[in-house]
């Protein structure tokens, strides 16, 4: 065992603070990683003020994580001390399953392990990437190419593969009119990566506030969806939605925006259950889908198409002690485009 410094919520709702966890030794096919710097993800918001339901805690959030791996176990083949590497969502999952056999590992029929919040296969809890260093086993560990720096890669690790799955999925690229709903955290990397696969890319936002952004980032065109005429002139525009926000929205106005057999796309997670008359699929043959981060080999491939496009989150790096002012900024939309923590200052 290790210990490490760390910042956790020590109960639901209460301000984080910096303490000390235990991580667990380097077993056989283990990674030890020096984290560098870790994003700040609106589920951590969720998750550390139990908005999703209970919670474990003390809870220490984070898994936007990318650092330099300092010590491998012995039957460690993928990687080496010195290695550039992060850690995404999950830490571990059944890996028998017909899921995880198809490299769905996110959605692992005997529930993925979850890089915090979680309990691990030996029932003890899992601690995340507000923290100095973390053990992970091997074969969750994600390589980040050399054209990424870490700390605007870090975001990837959730932001990046949350947008790039659906929109890969959905076969997003040239000819293809894309709607990214919301602008920011998620919506800002889904406006870059549909910007590089091709496609005519949209930004639906409640202001114009952010427009000159999202058409420096990639954006095609902006619109407020405050402005009830967006709805009209918008109708039966785009082939795909992809929502990124996560408060309830009223689905069947965004649904009227899709070409029949256009697909709506969430990957938000609002706290509140949402309205849906379904009327608004059926009357053009639309596709209400949903979709959760990525599996390991998928999120390779993000990582090395984000290198290749020189694709990176646009951040705000901050010291560890912050955090707590960054939440409330992040819940105001008050942040472009997101948090990452130098963890040296942990």
């Amino acid at each position: 065992m290790t210990t490490v410094a760390a910042y956790a919520a020590p109960s639901a709702k209460a301000p984080l603070e910096r303490t000390t966890i235990e991580r667990r030794a380097v077993g056989e096919f283990d990674v030890l990683i020096d984290i560098e710097f870790a994003g700040i993800c609106h589920s951590d918001i969720h998750q550390a003020r139990e908005g999703w339901g209970e919670a474990i805690f003390p809870m220490v959030p984070g898994h936007e994580i990318a650092g330099v791996v300092s010590e491998v176990g012995p039957g460690v083949t993928k990687y080496q001390v010195g290695d550039r590497v992060g850690v995404g969502c999950m830490v571990d999952s059944c890996r028998e399953c017909e899921n995880c056999r198809a490299g769905l590992e996110q959605y692992c029929l005997k529930g993925q392990i979850g890089t915090y919040n979680a309990l691990d296969k030996n029932g003890e809890p899992t601690y995340g990437g507000y923290s100095q260093k973390i053990v992970v086993d091997e074969n969750f560990v994600l390589r980040i190419p050399d054209g990424l720096s870490l700390d605007v890669a870090a975001p990837l690790l959730c932001a990046g593969i949350t947008t790039y799955s659906p929109l890969k999925r959905f076969n997003v690229g040239p000819g293809k009119k894309v709607a990214i709903l919301g602008f920011g955290g998620l919506g800002h990397m889904g406006v870059k990566i549909a910007h590089a696969l091709g496609a005519e890319v949209t930004v639906l936002s409640q202001s114009l506030r952010k427009q000159d952004d999202g058409l420096k980032l990639g954006a095609d065109h902006y619109y407020a969806t405050s402005d009830q005429t967006t709805f009209q002139d918008l109708r039966g525009t785009f082939d795909v939605i992809l929502s990124t926000v996560s408060a309830p929205l009223n689905l069947d106005a965004f649904l009227s925006l899709l070409k029949s057999e256009g697909a709506f796309v969430n990957v938000g997670a609002p706290e509140e259950p949402v309205a849906l008359n379904l009327f608004s699929v059926i009357g053009g043959g639309k596709t209400l889908a949903g979709s959760m981060i990525g599996g390991i080999t998928e999120t390779q491939e993000m990582l090395d198409f984000c290198a290749a496009h020189g694709i990176g989150a646009e951040i705000e790096l901050i010291d560890a002690d912050q955090i707590n002012e960054a939440y409330e900024r992040v819940v105001s939309s008050d942040v472009r485009y997101r948090f990452v923590i130098d963890t040296a200052t942990i």
